[in-house]
């Protein structure tokens, strides 16, 4: 290496992994520069410009139509400020954890969201969300607008020894609906940004917010992507109000966009139904019943389709059929009477053949709706089923040998349709606590779990979700996850799953607690454990099959250590930056970290090499290369370059660890080796 080479790379510093997560702000910024470059002076926008490039399309009227609240702007602001969180594995609680693609977060959901945007902005096909319900007394998440970190560890009682809860009371604090909505807002609009652009969002809620929910969808999701509420009939008989119970919920739903294509209007929701049929056998073949071909509607007279009036002639003995233009075209249109329309076939009738002919519709003579010849030509798919004078002339559909079930002591075939949803579903609130009663084997562990059955039904609905991811923000007691364990063993797709849930503790009166649950993801986290199991039970041919795992994560601050610009003592802020990683951080602490600022997903595979002294991860089929340990050398960009050469990799990113060289020289001779295979300075960053 050239002396002038050695101080040009001595002198310039590699670019540090941030600490912080995606900043959305400068990303609308740089959106905004890209379709409007003249708006914008040193990050400042020019809204007087902007008015003048949007013409009519921006509102400068004093009065308009707006929603409010008081806290709004802070909780748009909210939304936008970078976190400086990270989410660390802890593998002692998951399951599976080499072969899922599930993820469970334990944290608040607002800095998860957060952290999540820059690796999974676009991926998500569906958001289900059961957020605190508005009671008017304890339920809302109680965000710090300044460091919301900061806040979630205090009241998780990761700072704080009390552990209190993140919560407002509504009725102390005098703000019924505006704590719930800043709860709301910025967790809506981070969730948004998650979805793909056909994904759907469903949020159930009850009448306390409803109104206000569907107002900050409209905002958010915009109106035109309202897709409706469904209401969930929630058969109970709770009576629980003084003038009308309220046996329903809503369930809100919102699409992304994509709402057309080609100017027609493209459904984002599919009711994909089975519907099973009786099938009969005929000679080695199977088929089931359609309706007859008759009409039965005002316009299925003779006298309105007076070229479909044949008759068909049966004969009971042999099976056989022929239609027979046996009628006056003529009369037809004129009378309603069989006898002065129709003439009888005498010789078909002698050789044992019964006439059958339309009922009549209304008192006019009927109409089949095949035409003769069609009828004649494919005879072989009309069978006539009944008794004589009540005989039915019906189409058969023939299906194969391999389609049909036996089902007790009859032949059954499963015909899949394709609908829209109803807007009223019958799901009862008591089945959900049934079903956690069962799978955990004691009552009372939490409070109105959703049903499962619904759950199932709702994420069904989803169109082209072989292998979707859904999330779960609200997560509960873990419903979603069962719900979707259930559907992957019904129809053997691969739905993935994110949840996320606060970590709070139990009230030390409750029946969780008194059966060792101390906080509400240890539910939960046993709940997917059963129920995964409980599927393998009853089908041990899904065994390694279906997922049943889940990889927790739990959030923690950064392991990368702040710059502190203004720090007490100087002297010591120097000493501390010469390792830039903060005490306890653990290698695969560092590797998330770090697949999360680079943007890949969590469940990306992990492969281990080790050069030396040096551990080298090799992250999603090598598109990042990350380098941690002490007494590294030019010996671990040697591999990393063996990788890239055999493996024909492009694209690639390599992450060092600065204090893990044992000099400079082993540092700069590692970059030039990277250099040399095309790895641009730009793609080599430093912790």
């Amino acid at each position: 290496m050239t002396n002038e080479r050695t101080n040009e790379l001595t002198n310039e510093r590699l670019e540090e992994v941030s600490s912080h997560s995606l900043d959305i702000t400068e990303q609308n910024i740089e959106k905004l520069k890209e379709l409007f470059p003249e708006v914008l002076t040193e990050k400042k926008i020019d809204f007087d410009k902007l008015r003048l490039i949007l013409g009519d399309e921006v509102e400068t009227a004093p009065e308009r139509y707006s929603f409010t609240w008081n806290g709004k702007k802070q909780a748009m602001q909210l939304a936008q400020q970078p976190t400086v969180a990270t989410l660390k594995p802890n593998k002692a609680k998951s399951k599976n954890w080499d072969e899922t693609k599930n993820l469970y977060i334990e944290g608040d959901n607002l800095e998860v969201l957060k952290i999540l945007q820059k690796s999974y902005a676009n991926k998500v096909k569906l958001i289900y969300l059961d957020p605190p319900y508005n009671t008017g007394k304890d339920f809302v998440y109680r965000d710090n607008f300044h460091d919301s970190l900061e806040n979630y560890l205090e009241q998780t009682g990761q700072v704080d020894s009390d552990g209190n809860k993140l919560i407002v009371n509504t009725e102390t604090s005098g703000r019924y609906h505006t704590d719930w909505l800043n709860m709301m807002y910025p967790r809506l609009k981070l969730a948004r940004n998650l979805l793909m652009d056909d994904g759907v969002i469903f949020i159930s809620i009850d009448d306390n917010e409803q109104p206000n929910l569907m107002k900050l969808c409209d905002e958010i999701f915009g109106e035109n992507n309202k897709i409706g509420p469904i209401i969930q009939n929630k058969q109970n008989a709770k009576n629980d109000t003084l003038n009308v119970q309220r046996n329903h919920e809503f369930i809100v739903i919102y699409r992304k966009g994509g709402s057309s294509t080609d100017g027609k209007e493209r459904a984002s929701l599919q009711n994909n139904t089975v519907k099973y049929r009786d099938v009969f056998e005929e000679n080695g073949e199977y088929y089931y019943l359609n309706d007859p071909i008759t009409t039965r509607g005002a316009g299925g007279t003779l006298k309105a389709r007076p070229n479909l009036g044949y008759s068909v002639y049966y004969n009971p003995v042999t099976k056989e059929k022929i239609a027979v233009s046996d009628y006056d075209k003529d009369k037809a249109k004129i009378s309603d009477e069989e006898s002065e329309v129709y003439t009888d076939d005498l010789k078909l009738i002698s050789e044992g053949y019964t006439p059958i002919r339309p009922p009549k519709v209304r008192g006019q003579l009927g109409a089949f709706t095949w035409e003769l010849s069609k009828f004649n030509a494919e005879s072989k798919n009309i069978v006539i089923t009944g008794n004589p004078g009540s005989y039915s002339v019906r189409k058969r559909t023939f299906v194969s040998a391999s389609d049909v079930e036996k089902e007790a002591s009859k032949l059954v075939y499963g015909q899949k349709s394709k609908t829209n949803s109803r807007s009223i579903i019958d799901f009862s609130t008591n089945e959900g606590s049934n079903t956690l009663t069962d799978l955990l084997g004691t009552s009372g562990l939490f409070d109105n779990p959703k049903n499962v059955d619904m759950l199932e039904y709702l994420f069904s609905l989803i169109i082209n979700e072989q292998d979707a991811l859904f999330v779960d923000f609200f997560s509960g007691s873990a419903s979603t996850a069962h719900a979707i364990m259930n559907l992957n063993a019904k129809d053997n797709k691969k739905r993935k799953y994110v949840l996320v849930q606060l970590p709070e503790q139990v009230d030390e009166s409750s029946d969780a607690y008194r059966n060792g649950y101390s906080t509400i993801p240890e539910i939960a986290e046993e709940r997917i454990r059963r129920a995964g199991d409980k599927i393998i039970t009853e089908n041990p041919e899904l065994t390694g099959k279906l997922d049943i795992g889940f990889k927790v994560f739990e959030l923690e601050k950064s392991n990368l250590k702040k710059w502190n610009t203004e720090p007490e003592d100087l002297v010591t802020m120097l000493g501390t930056i010469q390792d830039n990683l903060e005490p306890g951080s653990t290698e695969d602490d560092l590797v998330y970290e770090i697949m999360l600022k680079q943007g890949l997903g969590l469940t990306l595979p992990i492969e281990k090499f080790v050069v030396g002294d040096a551990n080298i991860y090799k992250i999603a089929f090598g598109s990042l290369f990350i380098v941690l340990g002490e007494n590294i050398t030019s010996d671990a960009a040697k591999k990393i370059v063996e990788f890239i050469k055999d493996e024909e990799l492009e694209n690639v990113v390599v992450v060092l660890q600065d204090t893990g060289f044992g000099n400079d020289s082993e540092k700069l001779n590692s970059i030039e080796i990277l250099n040399a295979v095309g790895i641009d300075y730009n793609d080599i960053l430093s912790i």
